[in-house]
């Protein structure tokens, strides 16, 4: 089996420019807490083909969010991964079990109400942050993410309202993520991806994303918790706002 540098379907001028979205969405993520991976998705998505999209996206994900976990790692809320881990196995298998073709609206009008609830609506009980509660959120979006890859404003948003510390939520938020996304190289290779197509490309993802969050970790080191709150809540808005836009539209047929 001979690996080809790049895919057919992507030219290296392409390519070259996804790379240089990598380095700006990671430090977007990383620096903000969260937008980044969406903003990356609707980047890959104008240019390489639909089957594709989902399963190359969440290894590049995965790589992205493993790399600024590892920078962050002092600051993770380890009893929270604790119990979303379980949830990750619970929800991928679910949804590889059933591998479903549900109406994509729905899934992003669902998302969208919650991203939008979880930033301006009253705060949840505290005891939706105890472990049942972390497993039943963990779960469902990871359930989800294997087929519409845009979970991860829902698990930011949920993952805000556990902390106060600007640091600890991009740590919590970085480690939850390579959970959920590590096991869609198994679902998707056995349902007959061919991944050694992307290999490359995906590792020069990887490696240009991992620059872009050093240089967002930087940049989070000047923003006030406060202010960092502020812009996390304006941005998770303005992704769920194109979420119901997407919802609209793919229910209307437009």
């Amino acid at each position: 089996m001979e690996l080809a540098l790049l895919p057919e379907s992507l030219s290296p001028a392409l390519a070259g420019a996804l790379m240089l979205g990598s380095i700006v969405t990671s430090m977007i993520t990383a620096s903000l807490g969260a937008g980044g991976g969406l903003l990356l998705l609707v980047l890959m998505a104008l240019w390489i083909p639909p089957a594709a999209i989902i399963p190359v996206h969440g290894m590049i994900q995965m790589g992205s969010n493993v790399g600024r976990a590892s920078l962050t790692w002092r600051h993770t809320d380890w009893r929270a991964i604790a119990a979303f881990a379980p949830g990750v196995v619970v929800g991928a298998g679910l949804g590889a079990w059933l591998l479903v073709d549900l109406p994509e609206h729905i899934w992003q009008l669902t998302i969208a109400c919650f991203v939008l609830y979880l930033c301006w609506g009253p705060a949840l009980p505290r005891g939706a942050f105890g472990p049942p509660g972390i497993f039943i959120a963990s779960a469902l979006t990871s359930f989800v993410s294997l087929f519409v890859g845009a979970t991860g404003p829902l698990v930011a948003a949920f993952i805000k309202q556990m902390h106060e510390d600007r640091f600890k939520t991009v740590a919590t938020f970085a480690t939850a993520m390579s959970l959920q996304h590590a096991p869609k190289a198994l679902v998707f290779g056995l349902a007959g991806f061919v991944f050694h197509e992307w290999v490359f490309f995906m590792l020069a993802m990887i490696a240009f994303g991992f620059v872009g969050t050093w240089i967002g970790l930087h940049l989070l080191r000047n923003i006030q918790n406060e202010t960092f709150r502020l812009i996390f809540n304006i941005l998770l808005t303005l992704l769920a706002l194109r979420l119901l836009w997407q919802a609209v539209q793919s229910f209307t047929g437009g």
